[in-house]
């Protein structure tokens, strides 16, 4: 005799607000980025392929290959964001405003529902606050810096002070006390704001610390990418302590 086979209907759960995250090969912070993400939303990420280059203008430029961003952005796809975010920041404003918008649009033509670059993210936060007036914290090299810094002033920034650490690779290895003493190294007398750029530096852990001993907001890349997307599927948290989360 055949033992009979049963079928049981399956009860489904709600979908989650789901964000999906393409970043670049070298993205080692996954964690940082889950840190500031509230339940019950969800990340989906996904990484562009390999580049065999050093941290630059030269990497920032291959980054921007549109074939590479709409494969990712239809890899995350599969779980329905409500948003896309490319998480590079370097990428986003290396090529100024038109390029960002020009990411913006490859991402939608892959099919993002909606699409936000780092760098685009950075401006959103930066008039959510009010500030016009900011100092540039990089882990880059000069002309990697200059171009964030040009991009910001496109879009109506005054960047009054920048430091610089000057890497090529392992930016995220630096430790919190050599982030602290990087904006430590910034004039900030007439900023409004302090900006930390590179998904690939730390700073969840420093940024509380470093809004008290500075007395401004500070918005590093990933602060800006999370709260962007968090913003964009109407789940900001309340509670936390950096000042774009509404402490």
């Amino acid at each position: 005799m055949t033992a009979p086979t049963l079928t049981v209907s399956p009860r489904l759960d709600p979908v989650p607000p789901g964000i999906g995250v393409v970043a670049p090969h070298d993205l080692a912070l996954d964690r940082e980025l889950w840190r500031w993400t509230p339940d019950p939303v969800v990340l989906y990420l996904t990484r562009t392929p390999a580049l065999e280059l050093e941290v630059g203008a030269d990497l920032a430029q291959a980054l921007r290959d549109p074939d590479a961003l709409a494969g990712g952005c239809r890899e995350v796809a599969v779980a329905d964001p409500r948003v896309t975010v490319y998480l590079c920041t370097s990428a986003s404003f290396v090529e100024g405003l038109a390029g960002e918008r020009e990411l913006v649009s490859v991402m939608e033509r892959a099919g993002a529902r909606r699409a936000l670059t780092t760098s685009g993210a950075l401006l959103e936060a930066l008039e959510a606050l009010g500030a016009r007036r900011v100092a540039v914290a990089t882990p880059y090299d000069a002309e990697l810096t200059a171009r964030l810094c040009d991009f910001l002033a496109a879009a109506g920034h005054e960047v009054v002070s920048s430091a610089l650490l000057g890497m090529g690779e392992d930016i995220w290895r630096v430790s919190s006390e050599s982030v602290e003493e990087l904006v430590g190294a910034l004039p900030l007398a007439d900023a409004e704001a302090v900006v930390i750029s590179c998904t690939n530096l730390p700073t969840y852990d420093v940024i509380p610390a470093l809004e008290r001993s500075t007395g401004l907001p500070v918005v590093s890349a990933n602060l800006a990418s999370i709260w962007a997307a968090l913003r964009a599927v109407d789940a900001l948290p309340a509670g936390r302590p950096e000042r774009l989360f509404g402490a």
